[in-house]
């Protein structure tokens, strides 16, 4: 622990040359010293938390004495948010089971803590630690939840799925069973659709792709493989229900014409050939049983 980190320092000086001696003219902003009269702060990763607390105090009084936008401001703020870094690894070590990278939580973490250090005010005398993390955790599950569902919900059924799931575990503790929708709704006091509607947002949650592999125990293959596909032929069926007593009440020269023509496949010329009409025949009493159909299908609808 740095010695009395709280208490009054002076900081080394360090000897300037004078400008004729220099390359370059110095920048006024680099002769200012920001933390001028506050404690020495060694490097961050060697400040414990007690001396963090205590330092981070004596900044915050200097942070309120300067104007916002300026350089000294800056170099405060950012001296303070270098300072308590150690409380966003801290929150973010509570979410290290997750599938994301700590790299990315603890950078969301990090804008947590800024925006505290903005909040803040030290005339409450509530100590930094205790207002900064409930920002930062805040701020992390703000990230998990618009983040990690795979398909976009609202938020009342993101809170939802998290209630279904923390009463599901208590029901199935008392039961020892899996509750039924009746029963969640009635102990979260919602109807049975709200249920139905939440545990169906659940499954946005996470996603799989369609080419991953079965389990080990299963014997069918891919997702991709299992999911049905779109039978165009089912659209013709409502059509073809509709025409069997149309084409029941043909004369059976043109019930044998239309059989020739779109089931066997056969020409017009080839269907002539069959009944010993001409080609010109085939085409007129083909036409004329189309359009009775056509009319047949409309009066109907």
């Amino acid at each position: 622990m740095s010695p009395r980190l709280d208490g009054p320092h002076t900081r080394m000086a360090t000897s300037t040359p004078p400008p004729e001696q220099l390359d370059h003219p110095i920048d006024p902003l680099d002769a200012l010293d920001p933390l001028e009269g506050l404690p020495e702060i060694p490097p961050f990763d060697e400040i414990g938390a007690v001396d963090a607390r205590a330092l981070s105090k004596t900044l915050f009084e200097r942070l309120g004495s300067l104007e916002e936008g300026t350089h000294e401001y800056a170099y405060v703020r950012n001296t303070l948010v270098e300072l308590n870094l150690a409380l966003v690894k801290f929150a973010a070590s509570r979410f290290r089971s997750r599938s994301e990278p700590m790299e990315d939580i603890i950078q969301v973490g990090t804008i947590g803590l800024i925006k505290a250090i903005d909040r803040f005010e030290l005339s409450r005398g509530v100590e930094f630690p205790t207002f900064a993390m409930p920002t930062i955790i805040g701020e992390i599950k703000r990230f998990f939840r618009d983040t990690s569902w795979s398909v976009r919900v609202p938020r009342r059924l993101q809170e939802l799925r998290l209630d279904l799931a923390k009463a599901g575990d208590e029901l199935a503790q008392r039961l020892d069973r899996a509750p039924t929708v009746t029963e969640l709704a009635e102990r979260l006091g919602i109807s049975d659709d709200e249920v139905v509607e939440g545990m169906a947002a659940s499954n946005a949650y996470t996603a799989s792709s369609l080419d991953a592999q079965p389990e080990e125990d299963d014997t069918e293959g891919a997702l991709a493989d299992r999911i049905g596909y779109e039978d165009h032929g089912i659209e013709g069926i409502e059509y073809v229900e509709s025409l069997k007593p149309l084409i029941a009440e043909l004369p059976s020269r043109d019930r044998k014409i239309l059989s020739l023509r779109f089931v066997a496949g056969m020409t017009q010329s080839e269907i002539g050939e069959e009944l010993g009409i001409s080609q010109m025949h085939v085409s007129r009493l083909l036409s004329r049983t189309l359009v009775r159909l056509r009319r047949g299908l409309t009066v109907e609808e």
